[in-house]
């Protein structure tokens, strides 16, 4: 057959055929649509004239989801299947991609990637649909309101063709300023649990590009030594045994004598060239305290005056409710300092382009910093610097830090050479372990007072910490009247109502980097309120559950909503039912916007030891987006919080610390919990986070149901105690 195309219909079919819908904000926010060249517009949304979408995704995926959460909302909105909709990571663009949470900073942390993407990407998929809606409109002569999209089909009029023969038209169309969202008895994928990851398949057949899969062609590899203790400074080295190593190019002290780089063929070289040199400190303005003088110091703290007080409620107010008390309870608590070790350490590459500029290879959790780190460092205006971001494997807030710290050690390494050749850093396990952030040591010491009723009187809390915030470029948004919020979070806001509570703060010089760790200052604080309450409620002769409950009556929606999940963990968890040999520890806490409660039931061989049967856990995070993704994340909180608190923590002699790798850091093992059970409160209300509020609630669950035949554990790690895992 032959079939004749005139020059201009050829014309128009092949620029149909390549063209391609642009959706997103324009600089100053609006919503706005164009082609594939349009320069002005950092999309949220590309459609191709095959059909195919993608959502442009800007925040990093380090397992905890929004390559499928973020897909979802626009696979919701504009109609297509999620086996339609592929994803790309969003580049660099503080002005488009910032976290609306963050401010002008582009980021992932403090689980906001749904929160604060909700709306966006949900209206940017709505107006995909309209777009190309009023685009077949006016191919057909058809009424908008007739037409619909659904898995990829835009049908109505007695017609039907796939989106991405509206591609060309809709790109020449003007977005809609207020389209219209689906209403929630619309949604076939949000809230349905049967969608599944979509990194999962690219992570199991090996397609999945880590940051430590990076490997460019005559690239060098990089690696640090570093100094011992916090504050030490290189004074020389000696690489002479180093010249020996096959590989080995040459090493260099970076520029602020923060430790020697060590540049070789490859990672192997890297790291041996690396244990051959002979390098020098200074160290008479480092670190030098150890483990047990940094304990006393926190616990010492807490047992004079606070520096900052908190709540109005005034000491000697509290003080006079407590004294006069039938009962008064007292414990002090000490939590030490923990490594976030995630499976995958720390790198990234730098890739120089023939213009003169870069491109950055980084598993970026908060790509602004780094942008604007190494635009200083290798003076480049931003436009010159390209962040890729990549899958990382793992992070627990490690890889996002207030210094940019890997990203500016693999930038001062480039800028040391000639810049001809790519630069890959590569810490080790050990690096990270001996010589990274992390979550800091904490003291606690709180005086509770019951009457003869059993009913709290009064409620004395003294913390004592090492700063995150303070000394760090964030001190001027994040700490007030001298109070790094971090330190007391979930301890100063709770919901439970207390009557006569005073809550106090004192800083203690930090012996370490020390950083925000999967849930900040609710891995601790949460552990200390659940604990004392537990404590509390058994000393009153009450049920922890009912005890609870009573603190929360007549509150507002944070205590009816607080009260719902302690409720439904307690139903699930058969709260008060357990087997004979078996017993139950319940908590609940508020974190990042989220509910979450969770019943531990153990057990224990002839010696004592104990075994975590099953951990009930019930979370209301708003309207559950993918309930997969939600189950997945209360599990891998529960087990994150339980896994530290059993058996790790970080150590120093002298200022050094003591653990390096898995051996002597033991993350949770697979046999450790036996089962996990997570239940899902059907809401309405805007969805919040998930990675992270797991996690405050399973230690103190975990340390009530112990403390029922056992000890009660209040100095961490558990092990330290008496306390034994089977």
């Amino acid at each position: 057959m032959t079939v004749n195309t005139s020059r201009r219909g050829f014309l128009q079919t092949a620029a149909a055929a390549s063209a391609v819908l642009v959706l997103g904000v324009r600089p100053d926010g609006v919503l706005a649509s164009g082609t594939a060249e349009t320069t002005m517009l950092t999309p949220f949304i590309r459609i191709g004239a095959d059909g195919r979408v993608t959502a442009i995704v800007k925040h990093f995926e380090t397992g905890q989801g929004p390559a499928t959460g973020l897909t979802t909302l626009i696979a919701e909105e504009l109609g297509v299947t999620m086996e339609q909709i592929g994803y790309d990571f969003a580049p660099s663009d503080p002005q488009v991609y910032n976290n609306l949470m963050f401010g002008a900073f582009q980021g992932t942390g403090g689980s906001t990637a749904m929160a604060n993407s909700f709306m966006q990407y949900r209206q940017a998929g709505a107006a995909a649909r309209e777009l190309l809606i009023a685009a077949a409109a006016q191919e057909w002569g058809a009424d908008p309101s007739v037409l619909m999209i659904e898995d990829g089909v835009v049908s109505g009029a007695g017609k039907s063709a796939p989106i991405g023969d509206f591609v060309a038209i809709a790109a020449t169309l003007d977005a809609p300023a207020d389209p219209r969202l689906k209403d929630a008895a619309e949604f076939k994928l949000i809230g349905n649990a049967q969608v599944r990851r979509k990194d999962t398949p690219p992570k199991i057949n090996g397609t999945a590009k880590f940051a430590m899969d990076m490997q460019l062609d005559n690239q060098m590899v990089v690696v640090i030594a570093r100094a011992p203790r916090m504050g030490a400074t290189v004074t020389s080295f000696d690489d002479s045994d180093a010249l020996r190593i096959t590989g080995f190019i040459r090493a260099a002290t970076l520029p602020n004598k923060a430790g020697v780089a060590v540049y070789a063929e490859h990672t192997w070289a890297a790291l041996q060239a690396r244990d051959a040199l002979d390098v020098q400190w200074d160290i008479s303005n480092a670190e030098s305290r150890s483990s047990d003088q940094i304990r006393d110091q926190l616990i010492s703290a807490v047992n004079a005056d606070p520096e900052y007080a908190i709540t109005a409620t005034s000491r000697d107010e509290t003080a006079a409710k407590i004294d006069g008390a039938a009962q008064i309870l007292e414990e002090t608590f000490y939590f030490p300092l923990l490594a976030h070790a995630p499976m995958e350490p720390l790198t990234c590459t730098i890739e120089p382009l023939a213009d003169g500029g870069i491109i950055l290879h980084d598993g970026a959790q908060t790509p602004t910093g780094p942008h604007m780190a190494l635009s200083q460092i290798l003076q480049l205006p931003m436009e010159k610097i390209q962040i890729k971001t990549m899958f990382a494997g793992g992070s627990f807030g490690r890889r996002s830090t207030p210094t940019a710290d890997y990203q500016v050690e693999a930038g001062l390494a480039f800028a040391m050479t000639d810049r001809s050749r790519a630069v890959k850093l590569v810490w080790s396990r050990e690096d990270d372990i001996r010589g990274g952030y992390y979550r800091p040591a904490v003291a606690h010491k709180v005086r509770v007072g019951l009457d003869s009723a059993g009913e709290i009187t009064g409620w004395d809390h003294r913390i004592a910490a090492q700063s995150i915030m303070k000394g760090t470029p964030f001190e001027g948004a994040f700490v007030q009247d001298g109070v790094d919020f971090s330190s007391v979070e979930g301890a100063a806001d709770t919901p439970y109502q207390i009557p006569g509570r005073f809550v106090g703060l004192s800083d203690v010089a930090k012996a370490t980097t020390v950083l925000w760790w999967r849930s900040v200052g609710h891995s601790h604080t949460a552990f200390v309120m659940e604990t004392m309450l537990d404590i509390a409620a058994r000393a009153a002769g009450r049920d922890p559950v009912a005890f609870r409950l009573a603190l929360l009556e007549g509150g507002g929606s944070d205590q009816a909503r607080l009260a719902g999940v302690l409720k439904l963990a307690a139903d699930k968890g058969n709260w008060g039912k357990s087997d004979p040999g078996r017993s139950q520890g319940i908590a609940v806490h508020k974190s990042f916007g989220s509910f979450a409660a969770q019943v531990a039931e153990i057990s224990r061989d002839e010696d004592g030891n104990v075994k975590i049967e099953k951990v009930t856990c019930a979370i209301d995070c708003g309207l559950a987006v993918n309930p997969d993704v939600i189950r997945a994340q209360m599990e891998g909180g529960i087990g994150y919080g339980i896994g530290h608190v059993m058996r790790d923590e970080i150590t120093l002699t002298d200022g050094e610390v003591d653990q390096s790798n898995f051996p002597d850091y033991e993350p949770l093992r697979i046999g450790d919990i036996a089962s996990i059970e997570v239940h899902i409160v059907s809401s309405a209300e805007a969805p919040t986070g998930v990675g992270e509020p797991g996690t405050p609630p399973s230690a103190p669950a975990l340390a009530n149901a112990i403390a029922v035949s056992g000890p009660r554990i209040t100095h961490l790690p558990m092990t330290s105690g008496d306390v034994g895992f089977i």
